[in-house]
């Protein structure tokens, strides 16, 4: 059954490779600063600043199936170089950007029948990594906020967290710049490789899908067994 599905951030990196996924069976809309490569795709794009605008204004279908909250960033330094403004941008922006977005857009995903809500987190929630404080702050309060909101609209709407390990992206270049930079990322996942987008598509297309209507209120990492296996 085609669905319509509101990407928020979606027009490169992670969010784009759902899009061009999603674009093959549903009806997508994506809304983001810029439209990026989606004219490729013959998606719909909605000019949006999570930080500024109001998705209230946004031209959307009555009625959404899917919503998947893409915005992120990594900004990693130690903890004494932060401050307390680097922490408040990374709230506004990953997780009181997504209430934000989730509050305009609940009327519309009421009118569907379980509807399927994705946000993102990151594996250095679950695993305390060095320089991360920021970020994994602001994601370990979008996985609270996710099983506390799928609790309270469980059964008729689903909300699942994809909490990835480092993908091969536009975001995290500086990480994966050089071939000694991406030896060493490759070396700290069991898997011996780093993330790509595809990856986490995957597992977001199953999410928004019917397959998967027995699963809400997860926390699902997509990171290689970095989370989970210790092989020294």
């Amino acid at each position: 059954m085609k669905k319509e599905i509101l990407l928020i951030g979606g027009s490169k990196g992670i969010g784009f490779k759902i899009a061009e996924k999603l674009s093959q069976n549903h009806d997508i809309t994506v809304a983001s600063r810029n439209p990026g490569k989606l004219d490729e795709l013959n998606i719909k794009h909605l000019e949006f600043d999570v930080e500024k605008d109001n998705i209230e204004d946004l031209d959307l279908p009555d009625k959404l199936d899917g919503l998947v909250y893409c915005p992120g960033s990594i900004n990693l330094k130690p903890f004494k170089m932060h401050r307390i403004e680097d922490f408040k941008k990374e709230m506004d922006l990953n997780f009181f950007g997504l209430i934000k977005s989730v509050h305009g857009v609940m009327p519309k995903l009421q009118n569907a029948e379980n509807a399927s809500l994705i946000f993102f987190s990151t594996v250095a929630v679950k695993v305390g990594m060095p320089f991360h404080t920021s970020v994994a702050a602001a994601k370990g309060a979008i996985e609270g906020f996710a099983r506390s909101l799928a609790a309270e609209y469980a059964p008729d709407m689903r909300v699942n967290v994809i909490a990835p390990s480092l993908t091969d992206t536009e975001l995290s270049e500086k990480l994966l710049n050089n071939d000694k930079k991406k030896e060493k990322m490759k070396e700290r996942h069991p898997m011996k490789r780093v993330g790509n987008p595809e990856d986490i598509a995957n597992l977001a297309t199953f999410l928004l899908s019917d397959e998967s209507s027995w699963i809400t209120g997860q926390v699902m990492g997509v990171d290689g067994g970095l989370s989970t296996l210790n092989l020294s």
